[in-house]
């Protein structure tokens, strides 16, 4: 039984880590803002907002329920916890309610990445619909397969802070998604360069900064585990940087925007693995996140395929490398866990099914529920609509210099 100071410390920390999460949903927002064109920039802050506002009833409703709810054959949370039913201030290491509100910022900034794949061509009022039934039907599953008790955690499958709900299915939904959406018009013969990348970089620091709550804060107290993925994660960030910063200067300029993407894509890959692996296996995990990502955005970008915003490339490869790497460089005396390193191969065998399992997963239940929806409603904005851009068609707003 834990003394009431150490839950109330835990509490606190708990607590500006969630607002600390919070934050990336916007940085997400400006990281897409900036990679647009200038007449859909605030439609891609829009979508974000959106996101943070419609999952936050969503999971207060049933989310919650839905991923952490008694288990049902291994698949789903029941609806005991529906609109917060027995969610209160009880619980350890910190109260169900906070524990509730950590998680649904999580949540909300997962919807936000997978606006990566429609990017200045959804409708508003499809995007509402999709991420509705996306959070409920593809996110809260995933969640309580890895964290509510369902068969992923069942087998074993670790995942410390979301490499397999929130990167692999933000990641591989997104690519689904796409491919449901179709291209941009004239994706492949016109420049659809980046307007702002200062908006880009300021949402990247933005992320990078949440994503300490964002790892930290999964410990859920203050220990030497928060302490330890707060350092492992700030390592996997700068090792990936500087390795997708050199793969790109190989092949030209070393562009600000291919530092960034490889932060972002070593923050992904250390996700799982924060409470598991030491400083030494993050610079690793950092490394070849970069590389990997790296090498996924260029493999993307010679399939033509228009995947706007590089989600799956850095996040969806990002995360399923981290998930597996967890079971390379686990070491016990951190987190418990024998990785490859330390002598064990069972847990890397587990970790490689569950990356797989979700990535299928999100891929195919993403792809039908978009298309589903694009035949019973409609994904896309008309071409006129789509060449004035969504800021006007959509919001009827427009950005100052414009």
């Amino acid at each position: 039984m834990m003394e009431f100071n150490e839950i109330m410390i835990n509490s606190g920390f708990v607590l500006i880590c969630t607002a600390m999460v919070m934050l990336m949903t916007p940085g997400v927002g400006l990281f897409y803002a900036g990679l647009v064109r200038k007449k859909n920039l605030i439609s891609m802050l829009t979508l974000s907002f959106i996101s943070f506002a419609l999952v936050t009833i969503q999971w207060v409703v049933i989310g919650y329920s839905l991923a952490f709810g008694p288990d049902i054959g291994g698949i789903i949370g029941g609806p005991d916890h529906f609109m917060l039913n027995g969610v209160g201030f009880n619980g350890e290491p910190v109260p169900d309610l906070l524990f509730m509100v950590f998680q649904l910022v999580f949540a909300a900034i997962t919807l936000a990445i997978i606006t990566s794949a429609v990017a200045e061509r959804i409708k508003l009022s499809s995007f509402i619909i999709f991420g509705l039934l996306w959070t409920t039907l593809i996110y809260d599953p995933l969640v309580h397969w890895v964290w509510g008790g369902g068969w992923l955690s069942q087998m074993g499958v670790l995942d410390f802070a979301g490499g397999i709900a929130v990167h692999i299915g933000a990641g591989f939904g997104a690519l689904a998604l796409a491919f449901a959406i179709g291209k941009r018009l004239g994706f492949g013969d016109h420049s659809m360069e980046p307007h702002n990348i200062t908006l880009t970089l300021i949402g990247g620091a933005l992320l990078w900064f949440g994503w300490f709550g964002f790892n930290a804060g999964s410990a859920l107290a203050v220990n030497e585990i928060a302490i330890n993925a707060f350092i492992v994660t700030n390592i996997s960030a700068s090792a990936g940087a500087l390795a997708w910063l050199g793969a790109s200067w190989v092949n030209g300029k070393p562009g600000s925007m291919g530092m960034i993407s490889g932060a972002i894509a070593g923050l992904g890959a250390i996700t799982p693995a924060a409470g598991y692996v030491g400083p030494v296996s993050a610079i690793l995990i950092g490394v070849i996140s970069g590389m990997l990502c790296y090498g996924a955005l260029l493999f993307r970008m010679n399939k033509g395929w228009d995947e706007s915003l590089d989600a799956w490339a850095i996040h969806g490869v990002g995360g399923l490398w981290g998930t597996i790497a967890l079971g390379i460089f686990a070491v016990p005396a951190i987190g418990g866990i024998v990785g490859l390193i330390s002598g064990g191969y069972g847990q890397l065998e587990i970790q490689i099914l569950g990356a797989v399992s979700a990535a299928i997963f999100a891929f195919t239940a993403t792809y039908i529920l978009a298309k589903i929806i694009d035949r019973i409603h409609g994904l896309r904005v008309s071409e006129e609509e789509e060449y004035v851009g969504l800021d006007i068609s959509q919001h009827g707003e427009a950005t100052i210099n414009s």
